[in-house]
């Protein structure tokens, strides 16, 4: 029988084995270090503080050219939107928007007029301006380090490779003494494109340098004039394919969508085209000539152009006007609540009695 003093010296050189085993597992679990540059991978978070977003709020089409899909419920709920979830209980979601239809229907005549919803709209866009204006001070912080008030294209194309997952370090260090940045192809062409954005957004006299207010341009072009003018300029860019300058209506329904393999697909790209072939011919084209140009689809962009606003609350309750009275009443609100607030209520008339 193996004594105490021998049993203790056993367990203690099975306990230092596992001990090497496990380490030696983690040192050969770890992945290797293929470049000089690149480091842990970029937060999401940080990444999202510093690029110019592919959303923007309240705005009907987006940097690329697609149409705004989720347009209507944002200018219609501003920031109550979040709370419209397709899971959420279709009793709470009714009261929420019995609580919007009063706030909409300032003259308390339990329904909404254009002027109405057009005065809502602009209150709502204005919200995501706000919105998008304090988001923006915390974003500066992130990429003004030395707290000067201004920040470079150097400044900032550091803390941008450094989201991508390279050495904050090493790149900076390589930019101070004019080295040669090993960069793949497609961070390499972002770049470029928010090179382009950052001259645009450095208001005269230039000097390469961008304080808060024109950070904000950079990353919310819609805020400025000019940069909406620069964005129209990058979408008619990439939908003209005569070099007009102009947009036909071919040239617009002529973004590449998805590859159809199948019908679904295939109702996919149809839909798709259904509406831009809409928006172009009854709104973007103003005077109906068949050609929008960079002033229409300025104009157009525009979030805070009153006469579109004004347009936007016709559409808006011509979708849901059933008794054609052109206004809105709050049962024909309940009815097509999928279309201002994404979220489908079932059993709409019997459950607006229920509330009154």
């Amino acid at each position: 029988m193996m004594s105490r003093q021998a049993f203790l010296c056993s367990l203690g050189s099975l306990y230092l084995f596992l001990l090497f085993v496990f380490l030696l597992m983690d040192v050969y679990a770890r992945p290797a270090n293929n470049s000089a540059l690149k480091e842990k991978p970029a937060d999401s978070k940080d990444e999202n503080e510093i690029l110019p977003p592919d959303h923007l709020n309240g705005v009907k089409m987006e940097m690329d050219g697609h149409l705004n899909k989720e347009f209507h419920q944002e200018v219609f709920l501003g920031k109550e939107m979040e709370e419209f979830e397709e899971d959420s209980e279709p009793r709470k979601n009714r009261k929420k928007l019995m609580v919007i239809f009063s706030k909409v229907d300032i003259n308390n005549d339990k329904k909404i007029s254009a002027k109405e919803m057009q005065r809502w709209i602009m209150e709502k866009t204005d919200e995501h301006f706000q919105e998008a204006v304090e988001e923006n001070k915390m974003h500066f912080r992130a990429v003004d380090p030395d707290g000067d008030g201004h920040v470079s294209w150097d400044e900032y194309k550091i803390k941008f490779l450094a989201s991508k997952g390279f050495n904050e370090k090493e790149i900076a260090e390589k930019i101070k003494n004019n080295e040669e940045l090993k960069i793949d192809e497609e961070t390499q062409e972002v770049l470029d494109n928010l090179k382009d954005r950052w001259y645009q957004a450095d208001n005269p006299p230039p000097d390469l340098l961008l304080n808060e207010e024109e950070f904000l341009s950079f990353l919310h072009p819609e805020h400025s004039r000019g940069m909406l003018k620069f964005m129209v300029k990058e979408i008619i860019r990439d939908l003209d394919q005569d070099g007009d300058k102009k947009l036909t209506l071919s040239e617009f329904i002529s973004l590449p969508v998805g590859t159809v393999e199948n019908q679904q697909a295939q109702d996919i790209d149809d839909d798709w085209v259904k509406d831009r072939r809409k928006e172009f011919e009854e709104v973007i084209d103003a005077n109906h000539d068949g050609i929008v140009t960079m002033e229409e689809l300025e104009e157009y962009m525009d979030p805070m152009n009153e006469y579109n606003a004004l347009n936007e609350a016709k559409q808006m309750i011509a979708v849901a006007d059933e008794n054609q009275n052109h206004h809105l009443e709050l049962e024909e609100i309940l009815k097509y609540s999928e279309y201002f607030t994404g979220s489908k209520l079932m059993d709409y008339a019997r459950n607006v009695h229920e509330e009154f």
